[in-house]
């Protein structure tokens, strides 16, 4: 295959409006006018604006003009930044735009497809969606892949944005995250293997229910045909009518994985993994959990069925570093753990934390989903003592309450780690985990800033101890 040393001209001729200029529209101006489209883009924000200027090459910035939108009449598309809503709760005026000129919204998962493809590579593309887990399941199969010495670009919902991954060859291999606001605004994006991880209540106010938030994640597996991969984990009962549903109807290899069920394809339980009745491999000391032996059983299905042997794929599971904020081991100080957690955002995330410890000290809060931490109750009898943080710690406080579990309200986390670390030191508690089940943008920009601010004070905490 001839690669093209400087692909500019992959969308020359094309028009494109990008609205909203944050990780993902930021990346996705840039790229496009480096491969030769006309962009026209803006952001309500000033400082956001004035970011992209900062970005863009010389050679760019003759491709792209900065306005405000009157009308999409003559674009491509809109690449609408997914945080922005296009149909519900209520579509946004700059789709009420694209709809009057008849283009359609587009994620950027789905141009950085078409560049591929017009580049004149056929390296292949990984989905991965669910609810919870694309993150740590994105990251294994990318390591993978990285061990086994394959050409990989692994991005889009976690990490750099989709189409600010570098242009692969034919053996190359992107291992795109793909979250439900992503997955609806696609159009023509297949996926050679594709993964369905779980399905839990999120994101209902966008999706409208649990109807409309599946269907945008079943876009996964359109375009896949009679030589491609899906992979469904069948723990809960969505993912399991799914499954049956893509067996019964779909002319595709499903393959399943469990961690309860052991007739599924692939099986993990105590840290083992299982296909069908033969031992595969065993998980390292950062995929602590029965959710994340089902991330392992996913990258591992599909890492084989993109030709990875078992023993490169056995011994790049033990050699994973892990991810940041999700069941990150920060400092241990006079024996107590401080465990960092923040990817939490929701009850089903926190709960498999909570399930790896016997007893822990927990620091919860922020921005609640539905339904707040009831379905945690089970595990309530874990929590040594909860330090509630955040604009709906009082939902939270309530639910504790009722259930007899103590609490402080104690607003910050500058105030939830020094009152956990005595707490801990009071009761003789092991583990401080900050798992918050909900979201950060009450208090921080996003749940990495309320990660790293956790570990900051872990390290004030144990620094003083150190020196005391």
């Amino acid at each position: 295959m001839n690669i093209p040393a400087h692909p500019h001209t992959l969308f020359k001729g094309q028009r494109f409006a990008v609205f909203g200029l944050g990780r993902n529209g930021l990346s996705a101006v840039c790229a496009l006018a480096m491969y030769g489209a006309h962009v026209q883009a803006w952001d309500d924000t000033e400082a956001t604006r004035s970011a992209l200027k900062q970005h863009l090459s010389s050679s760019q910035q003759k491709h792209v003009y900065l306005a405000p939108f009157t009308t999409l009449e003559g674009f491509t598309a809109l690449i609408l930044s997914p945080g922005i809503p296009h149909h519900l709760p209520y579509p946004h005026p700059i789709a009420q735009y694209a709809k009057q000129a008849g283009i359609p919204i587009l994620s950027d998962a789905e141009l950085l497809y078409r560049a591929v493809r017009s580049y004149g590579s056929q390296a292949r593309f990984i989905g991965i969606t669910g609810t919870n887990g694309k993150s740590t399941t994105t990251a294994l199969l990318a390591h993978i892949f990285h061990q086994a010495e394959i050409p990989t670009a692994a991005g889009g919902n976690l990490g750099p944005a989709a189409l600010s991954l570098p242009l692969l060859p034919n053996r190359g291999i992107y291992v795109l995250e793909m979250s439900s606001y992503m997955l609806e605004r696609l159009k023509s994006l297949h996926f050679n293997a594709a993964c369905l991880l779980n399905l839990t209540p999120d994101h209902l106010d966008r999706h409208g229910d649990m109807t409309g938030y599946t269907h945008a994640k079943m876009h996964i597996f359109n375009h896949q045909t009679p030589q491609d991969l899906a992979v469904i984990g069948v723990d809960d009962p969505l993912c399991r009518h799914i499954a049956h549903t893509l067996f019964q109807k779909r002319n595709v290899i499903c393959e399943t994985i469990s961690t309860t069920d052991p007739t599924s394809t692939y099986f993990g339980e105590n840290g083992t993994l299982w296909h069908h009745d033969h031992v595969l491999a065993h998980t390292g000391p950062t995929l602590l959990g029965c959710h994340n032996m089902q991330n392992a059983a996913a990258a591992v299905a599909m890492a084989r069925f993109m030709g990875i042997s078992d023993q490169a794929v056995a011994q790049a599971l033990l050699s994973f570093p892990g991810l940041p904020h999700r069941q990150k081991r920060v400092a241990t100080c006079h024996n107590i753990t401080f465990i960092d957690d923040s990817k939490a955002t929701n009850a089903e995330a926190t709960s498999w934390a909570l399930e790896c410890y016997e007893k822990v000290i927990w620091i919860a809060g922020g921005l609640a989903k539905d339904n707040g931490i009831t379905p945690l109750i089970p595990l309530f009898h874990r929590l040594v003592h909860t330090f509630l943080i955040g604009k709906d710690a009082p939902i939270l406080a309530s639910t504790l309450a009722a259930h007899h579990v103590p609490y402080s309200m104690v607003d910050t986390l500058e105030n939830a780690v020094p009152a956990a670390y005595h707490e801990a030191r009071r009761t003789s508690t092991t583990i401080i985990l900050l798992s918050p089940a909900c979201a950060s943008f009450d208090q921080f920009a996003n749940f990495e800033a309320r990660g790293i601010r956790f570990q900051e004070l872990v390290q004030n905490i144990c620094q003083t101890a150190q020196e005391s």
